[in-house]
């Protein structure tokens, strides 16, 4: 025993005598601390980070090299040599350099390097300074092109935000994780949304916290990563920091005093909050703030060996609804309530020198709330007995988004990385409506439904292999693999209740000539079933559909010499449902100078028709300033489909083009972009046929490939950054400007108007906006930090309900257009964020986003929602304040 206790004080006292502790600051270019910058001991698990002054402190060997790594800087090795101060400085702008980032599978590439429009968001950096929480938030105001916005009167879309890139639709952007494809929502967004017609990726699924950083490839894509890259690709990065725990509180509200002039006694005038009680009458109390939001999150990694890790992120968020001013027949007008639960892995376990199992996993889980409109008296919607005031409904849903990926890469003795992975994800969408009723149930009428739902599930297997040769020309790099993807669409029935209208004895019918729906006494109409709000779905609605696609790829970039770099990319992809096609690109760089790139592409694109466009179906209620109109909404593969003429659906097809140049002259860069995409045989949704034929509805819609469409844009994104005194401040400016033409109806013999009329027209091209600027402020000095964003949205025209009414009412069809022409003049949005450190590990921010409180142009009550305003530019939820407590330790 005595000799374990000498041996053991021996390994003690040695360990003294050759350890020894290091201190020091790391610093940018121009002086400035940057916390969070990882410190590592070379060839160890000994490490640790900056704190938000860059300093650092470790205990290591008198002989070690320390690693000091951070995104957005060189990575620099720096021996102690028995010092005992270290102070570094780190070059900014090449961190990237060794990192596969989306858009070049080479691993030579830096953002501006690149031969297409590349932007790479640092996430931590960009969500300490707002108080947006979800991850569509954020990419509004740092990405040029990407626009998203709440939706309210929308079902679903009120529920999960459409976003779209370049103003093409929510599903022609291809989204990553870990450069993995992500599957798509099961929700098809309806109404007069963003992306009408469209399914998209849930975004918002993913918690910030559990990202590094996001990179978004603003160029057609299809050539190298498959259906949906039209408009582009977002790669989303996750974590893979170790011993090191980050977490951050936020909480915000909105003001309630909205900006317009009301009529009096409007429901929710001045900003009144609405809130629902159980027989689903409502009650005006008069509050300054709504939409209460908290946001907790936390992150922490371990470090599996000397190069594994595996880092955790867990987000839980609570958002109350807001409720803006409102006509009196949408009296819950507003943003849905939210409350979620997120959690994200990423880990990597080294199996050689050369070798590594990776996987990453997350499930989001949402407890949604919005109302839909009003049904007031007297209506046969409604039974006075149960609502003798009328009711609004609430549309409640549980969505559950889980995925998780594995795999295994590894690089030979010849130079060839090998990555073989298997990627699941399923998103399901539940539908629970309450505050309501089914009017043919009368009296016995529940008040809350099961209405049902959808799902959508994808599994990908990729095969991929890539090697870089320094000795072809200036370099060469040589990518190819498979892929195999597997989809799986489904829609499930809800109770009875839901969808199903009853006799006159409480009997569902089942034959209408012998069976007696009930009448309204007042209104003297038959009383609808199926559940006030969102019928539900029924075993008619019912879907279990399966497709699969192979696709093969290559993809090379050859630095012909060391100013000109040429990449070329071809891929074939297969589908079970509707046959094959092949995509290429082509994509230049050419170094002007030591501080210009010339760069530019051509490609093809392809986008298939998501299975929730060719198999979804329902009959739900579309109100039309204020009235119900019943809508019978077939599958593409119907019989009923047909018979109005409705074809079969195909891919949609795509020329993408882009000319740009980027430049960086020390601490100034800039990248300027200019875009064509022409996309032919666009599926939307048709407009509302007349349909008499079908039974218990007035209209009809289809999905068709209805448009072909043009857009000619640019992106501009210029950064600086200045020594300010003791200070440092940093610019940004970044521009879209959009211009989207349709150049071709595809309506057959059919009426353009009812097939795809202006109104519908108004809505595709409001989803790219003529321009979006913004130019950012941040300034820095010791313990404190401000930034300062003004953003400006262009202006934007919808048509409204008018061009529903009898053109006669107008003298003329211009006349009409005009009438019903809702236009949002350019609108200035202000965000402003203060930080203060208050310790080494504690740091707070507080400020405004929409800071003086600006909304859209109030519009009359023919608008799409049901309020003054429809979902545009900065949306309809005015100013929003906030504080954020950021831990690091």
């Amino acid at each position: 025993m005595n000799k374990f206790l000498f041996l053991f004080f021996l390994l003690i006292g040695s360990f003294s005598i050759n350890a020894q502790e290091v201190s020091g600051t790391v610093t940018d270019n121009l002086g400035m601390p940057l916390p969070g910058v990882n410190v590592i001991e070379k060839g160890t698990n000994n490490g640790t980070t900056t704190d938000f002054d860059g300093n650092y402190s470790i205990n290591v060997g008198e002989d070690a090299i320390l690693i000091f790594s951070y995104i957005g800087f060189e990575t620099l090795e720096q021996a102690v040599n028995g010092k005992n101060i270290l102070n570094v400085s780190l070059a900014d702008g090449v961190a990237l350099s060794e990192v596969q980032i989306v858009g070049s599978r080479s691993p030579k590439r830096t953002s501006v390097d690149t031969p297409v429009a590349i932007d790479v968001i640092d996430v931590g950096e960009i969500s300490t300074q707002t108080g947006r929480i979800e991850v569509n938030e954020l990419l509004q105001y740092a990405a040029p092109s990407f626009n998203a916005n709440k939706q309210s009167g929308s079902d679903g879309a009120d529920h999960i935000d459409p976003a779209s890139l370049r103003g093409l639709g929510p599903d022609q952007t291809l989204v990553l994780i870990n450069g993995k494809r992500r599957h798509q929502s099961s929700l098809i967004n309806l109404f007069g949304t963003r992306g009408r017609g469209n399914t998209g990726t849930d975004l918002n699924a993913i918690p910030a916290s559990a990202i590094k950083r996001i990179e978004i490839l603003r160029d057609g894509a299809s050539a190298q990563y498959g259906s949906d890259a039209i408009a582009g690709v977002i790669n989303l990065v996750l974590n893979d920091e170790v011993e090191k725990f980050t977490g951050n509180i936020n909480y915000g509200f909105y003001s309630t005093n909205a900006d317009g002039d009301f009529l009096e006694g409007t429901p929710n005038t001045d900003g009144n909050r609405l809130d629902t009680e159980k027989d689903g009458n409502q009650l005006a109390d008069d509050k300054s703030f709504d939409g209460g939001s908290v946001k907790i999150t936390a992150n922490y990694g371990v470090a599996i060996g000397e190069e594994g890790y595996a880092n955790f992120t867990t987000e839980y968020i609570s958002k109350n609804k807001t409720l803006r001013p409102g006509f009196d027949f949408r009296r819950g007008f507003g943003e849905a309530a939210i409350d979620g639960f997120n959690f994200f892995g990423n880990l990597a376990i080294p199996v050689s020198d050369n070798s590594e199992f990776y996987a990453f996993s997350g499930r989001n889980y949402r407890d949604t709330d919005a109302y839909a409109f009003t049904r007031n008296n007297p209506t046969e919607r409604n039974v006075v007995s149960i609502y003798p005031n009328g009711f609004t409904p609430r549309i409640t849903s549980i969505i559950v988004d889980n995925s998780v990926a594995a795999g295994f890469r590894t690089k030979t003795e010849s130079g060839w990385n090998i990555d073989v992975s298997n990627t699941y994800g399923i998103n399901n969408f539940h539908y629970f409506i309450k505050g309501t009723l089914n009017a043919s149930l009368e009296e016995l009428s529940p008040t809350d439904f099961d209405a049902g739902g959808h799902s959508l599930s994808q599994n990908t297997i990729n095969l991929d292999f890539s090697k870089y040769y320094e000795d072809v020309l200036s370099g060469f790099n040589l990518a190819f693999g498979a892929e195999y993807k597997t989809e799986n669409f489904i829609i499930f029935a809800g109770e009875e209740g839901s969808y199903g209208t009853f006799d006159e004895d409480g009997r569902i019918i089942t034959n209408p000539n012998t069976q007696v729906q009930p009448t309204d006494p007042v209104t003297e109409e038959l009383r609808p079933g199926g559940s006030q709000g969102f019928p539900g779905y029924g075993p008619a609605n019912e879907v279990d559909r399966n497709r699969s696609n192979v696709s093969l790829y290559a993809d090379t970039e050859l630095d012909l010499s060391d100013k000109f770099l040429l990449a070329a990319a071809a891929r074939f992809e297969d589908y079970s449902d509707f046959g094959s096609t092949i995509n290429g690109k082509l994509a230049a760089r050419f170094k002007a100078t030591n501080n210009i790139n010339i760069r530019g592409s051509i490609s093809t694109g392809f986008r298939a028709p998501s299975l929730a466009q060719i198999y979804y179906n329902l009959r739900f209620t579309n109100f039309v300033n204020g009235v119900a109109l019943d809508t019978q909404l077939s599958p593409n593969n119907s019989p009923v489909t047909a018979s109005f003429g409705i074809g079969a659906l195909k891919e949609e097809t795509a020329f993408n083009s882009s000319l740009g140049f980027t430049a960086n002259f020390g601490q100034f860069t800039a990248t300027v972009d200019g875009y064509f995409i022409d996309v032919t045989d666009r599926i939307v949704l048709t407009g509302n046929f007349d349909a008499p034929q079908i039974e218990n509805v007035e209209a009809a819609q289809f999905f068709a490939n209805g448009a072909d469409t043009e857009t000619l844009g640019l992106d501009i994104v210029l950064s600086h950054k200045l020594q300010l005194g003791d200070g440092s401040l940093s610019t940004s400016f970044i521009g879209n400007f959009n211009d989207m033409t349709i150049t071709a109806v595809k309506n057959g013999a059919l009426d353009e108007q009812t097939f795809f009329g202006e109104r519908d027209k108004a809505f595709l091209l409001a989803s790219a906006p003529e321009s979006k600027l913004a130019l950012n402020f941040k300034y820095d000095i010791k313990w404190f930090d401000a930034a300062l964003g003004v953003t400006r949205f262009s202006e934007i025209e919808l048509l409204d309900f008018q061009m529903f009414e009898d053109v006669t009412d107008y003298g003329s069809f211009d006349d009409q257009i005009a009438a019903a022409t809702d236009k949002y003049d350019a609108k200035f949005v202000t965000d402003l964020n203060l930080g203060f450190k208050l310790s080494n590990n504690l740091k707070l921010n507080v400020g405004s986003n929409n800071l003086f409180n600006v909304y859209p142009d109030q519009q009359d009550d023919w608008s799409e929602g049901g309020g003054y305003w429809d979902s545009v530019q900065m949306g309809f939820g005015g100013a929003y304040y906030y504080a954020k407590l950021n831990l690091n330790f």
